[in-house]
């Protein structure tokens, strides 16, 4: 394994830490956290994850000190578990606002009783949810955001070796604050078919007016319905090509989240 030395003195502290440090990332990262993903495979993907890094995490550790020094303690196991979870984080928010953008759009037209099962997570939600989530799952594989997570994961054991001291109260409150971007994102998302709904209600509420003998509610739920998918299909394209330079908003959520627990 490159450099690494099983045998060397706190070489088993800094693999059990560098474990904890990609299962917080596999926890709550998107796709890798799908519960449709077996747990045994789950399992060995951590496994090569943390082998495959083994060496990038000594060099970081034996750059910052005496890799003897690192033990596995309450501190240190919260910590590594903590900066995995920000790794995550970071795309979950993302593929998480498309999701919520989909429920928005369901509950906007009226279609937010037409719940199934939902694949990923186990739990009931909307059909536009669920399709939304696909999707944003499906670019995110499409531009290796993937790949990306695992690169900031390499690139974490070089800026916050294994075992380091770091400010946890900080940095779990710089995850809080980071959770408003999931509801402002969804909301931008789902911005264009909200008005596109809104507009179709005005237009029906003048034709009420304009002609008080039509029965409005044999027109107004399919009308809204019908708007409101055709507002939500062309506004998927500048999704799409929002999150093809999803990176730069990845890279600042986990930026602001370790500068936040570093002492």
């Amino acid at each position: 394994m490159g450099g690494f030395d099983l045998f060397a003195p706190g070489a088993g502290h800094v693999a059990i830490l560098l474990a904890l440090r990609v299962g917080g990332l596999l926890l709550v990262a998107p796709v890798f956290s799908a519960r449709t993903v077996p747990a045994t495979l789950r399992t060995v993907l951590l496994v090569v994850l943390a082998v495959l890094l083994a060496p990038v995490a000594w060099v970081g550790v034996r750059a910052a000190g005496d890799p003897g020094l690192v033990a596995v303690t309450p501190a240190t196991f919260l910590t590594e578990t903590l900066i995995g979870l920000a790794l995550g984080l970071g795309a979950a928010l993302l593929v998480g606002a498309v999701e919520t953008a989909g429920d928005l759009v369901s509950t906007t037209i009226g279609l937010s009783g037409a719940s199934l099962v939902d694949p990923l997570n186990g739990a009931a939600s909307s059909l536009l949810t669920q399709f939304s989530q696909m999707f944003a799952v499906t670019v995110l594989l499409a531009v290796d955001g993937h790949l990306v997570m695992l690169d900031a994961l390499a690139a974490s054991l070089r800026e916050l070796p294994v075992g380091a001291a770091v400010d946890v109260r900080a940095g779990l409150a710089a995850l809080v604050a980071h959770g408003s971007t999931l509801f402002v994102l969804g909301l931008r998302f789902a911005a264009p078919v909200i008005a596109a709904a809104m507009i179709g209600n005005v237009a029906l509420a003048v034709l009420t007016r304009a002609a008080p003998q039509l029965n409005v509610f044999s027109v107004a739920f399919p009308l809204q319905i019908a708007l409101g998918l055709a507002a939500f299909v062309s506004a998927l394209a500048f999704v799409a090509t929002w999150m093809v330079g999803w990176g730069g908003e990845y890279a600042g959520v986990v930026e602001r989240v370790v500068q936040a627990m570093l002492p």
